[in-house]
């Protein structure tokens, strides 16, 4: 009964799939690919689709849309059928709040795949002062109320570590739908929330006043949220020589010949450094396909292949910026394309 429930389930997904259309019309079907989500993980999903193209003639180019990590999440988690995407890009691994809403809207079959890794980027103009930065100093620069201590208070980073300059603190970086402000709250605030011990027991506590504590950003002009689009940063910079961006590291790989990276804990972002995990904003970026969607959507299988040939070292899309993971995680991710592995969600959090 359990399988013959199972094979119901599965065939309606797919019946629903051909019974709509992009625009969510009776009788159509969809014949391209569709990605949502990450603005630091679009660069690579567009080097795919290309790719993609390039190796399977006569099929359409993907759909890649970039809406920032949890706004991808959301579309990717609404439903099962063509109206939905197929895919969400990630710069930060599902939640498992998304997990679970995902399986209340029927997105019950998930395959998780890491295609590289992605450092945290922290840069200024090549005209710069010349920062040198640690979580703690990050922290307590831009934390809404640090330590949970009061209102954030502080103007220079001056203010903030004697040995900086007594320049004006100005922050530009992701909103709060991106996976890269989530990766700058638990790589980098939450690290450096954790340098005072009475915030163990805070945490112990009570876990959302510890969250808010070590990850709310002060909300004063000091962090200036400049959307899903990475290059507006980059730009941003050029024109405030004495500013901080906050991004992804393809970016500041791009851009070397007019910013220059700001070392963490005396660490520079570097390829090697981020492979190996050493530098602190290190971090892996994930796809995330509907499973009833591979024999429905025309293309997917080699959609993921046109990743997974191309994520090694050397490979075209490390030559457009992304690091590549281990090698022993390449190969278990190789192994999740080919048997479409799917998640089950014990290990997100």
């Amino acid at each position: 009964m359990k399988r013959f429930a199972l094979l119901a389930a599965t065939a309606l997904s797919v019946l629903s799939l051909s019974a709509c259309g992009d625009q969510g019309g009776a009788g159509a079907t969809r014949d391209q690919i569709r990605a949502v989500g990450s603005s630091t993980v679009y660069p690579f999903a567009t080097a795919a689709s290309e790719l993609f193209v390039q190796t399977n003639a006569g099929m359409k180019s993907p759909i890649i849309e970039s809406t920032g990590t949890g706004g991808g999440m959301k579309l990717f988690c609404s439903g099962v059928g063509a109206q939905y995407p197929d895919i969400a890009n990630a710069s930060r691994r599902m939640k498992k709040a998304e997990f679970d809403l995902c399986q209340g809207n029927g997105v019950k079959d998930i395959i998780e795949v890491q295609i590289g890794v992605d450092g945290l980027a922290f840069a200024e103009a090549k005209n710069g002062p010349g920062y040198k930065l640690t979580p703690k100093i990050v922290y307590e620069a831009l934390a809404a109320n640090p330590y949970g201590k009061g209102p954030n208070k502080t103007q220079t980073w001056k203010d903030v570590d004697p040995s900086l300059p007594a320049i004006a603190i100005s922050v530009f970086g992701p909103p709060s739908t991106s996976g890269t402000r989530d990766s700058l709250a638990e790589l980098i605030l939450e690290k450096g929330c954790q340098s005072d011990p009475a915030m163990e027991a805070l945490k112990e506590k009570s876990e959302d006043e510890y969250k808010a504590t070590c990850t709310r950003v002060r909300e004063d002009g000091k962090y200036v949220d400049s959307g899903e689009n990475d290059n507006l940063i980059v730009q941003k910079l050029g024109a405030n020589p004495n500013a901080v961006g906050v991004f992804g590291f393809s970016f500041l790989e791009e851009n070397r010949a007019t910013l220059k990276d700001i070392p963490i804990d005396g660490i520079e972002a570097s390829y090697e450094t981020v492979s190996s995990g050493q530098y602190p904003g290190a971090r892996p970026l994930y796809i995330y396909v509907k499973k009833a969607h591979m024999s429905a959507i025309p293309g997917l299988q080699g959609f993921l292949n046109a990743f997974a040939t191309n994520w090694a070292p050397g490979g075209a899309l490390t030559k457009r910026g992304m690091v590549a993971a281990p090698d022993d995680v390449r190969k278990a991710n190789e192994q999740t394309v080919k048997a479409l592995t799917t998640l089950d969600g014990a290990q997100l959090k």
